[in-house]
């Protein structure tokens, strides 16, 4: 019994010691992120340097999944949606796989007035090979069943930020971390950009898979890989 208080003070040491290592291992939250608020969306063109999305633009990507040749089509559209008492921006997305459409999807994005892009939630269809649809699943919107506006690209991006960019409880939560800029990348197409912004992308709703996006200053997201759980990968090819 007399050695028991002692015991109790080292177990407490032993407890504290592992508890400051778990903190110091996991990635710092970002200091600078912003709350919503609806006054701080004044209508403003989304013209942020890495998530530019200019009405009428298109982008195509192709890339690869699993072995089978995928391609997207991304437009930005003149549409609007009103969310939260926010006007969004309508960007319609096509992708398919093998040449067959396997999704569309309507994404709402608004630019703050610091330049915070924010991501205001999908509508999303998945196809079979028929052009069926066969799921829905995926789909959410800001101010609908307990979802929030996420952030899907910040003003100021700095290596460490980390911000949550869907945030739809057991839906969407997709997760984004800053993990530093390069001075240019090279796609195989052979055209190469620079100013180069990289962020490491996951969900918990997806343990185990995390994606690598590149973003080049001026153009927006121009490359995207699964370093772990998969094999994809995707690069823009045109912009028209």
């Amino acid at each position: 019994m007399k050695h028991k208080p002692f015991f109790n003070v080292l177990l407490c040491a032993l407890v504290i010691t592992v508890a400051l290592s778990i903190m110091a291992m996991a990635p710092a939250a970002a200091s600078n992120l912003p709350e919503f608020d609806a006054a701080n969306f004044v209508g403003d063109p989304i013209d942020n340097p890495f998530f530019p999305l200019e009405p009428g633009t298109t982008f195509i990507y192709e890339g690869e999944s699993e072995g089978v040749p995928t391609r997207e089509v991304v437009e930005v559209t003149r549409d609007t949606k009103e969310i939260l008492g926010v006007t969004t921006t309508v960007v319609h997305a096509l992708a398919y796989e093998d040449g067959v459409l396997v999704e569309e999807t309507f994404d709402w994005y608004a630019q703050d007035v610091d330049g915070n892009v924010w991501y205001f939630g999908e509508d999303t269809m998945e196809f079979d090979e028929a052009g069926n649809v066969i799921s829905t699943e995926g789909s959410w919107e800001a101010g609908v069943d307990g979802a929030e506006a996420g952030i899907i690209m910040l003003a100021d991006p700095k290596k460490g930020d980390r911000y949550q960019q869907e945030n739809a409880p057991d839906v969407a939560e997709d997760m984004a971390q800053v993990v530093g800029f390069e001075d240019s990348l090279c796609l195989s197409n052979g055209e190469c950009f620079e100013n180069i912004l990289v962020t490491k992308e996951w969900t918990p709703l997806e343990r185990g898979v995390v994606e690598y996006k590149y973003y080049a200053e001026g153009v927006g997201f121009i490359y995207g890989e699964t370093i772990k759980g998969g094999e994809e990968f995707t690069e823009l090819v045109r912009v028209r």
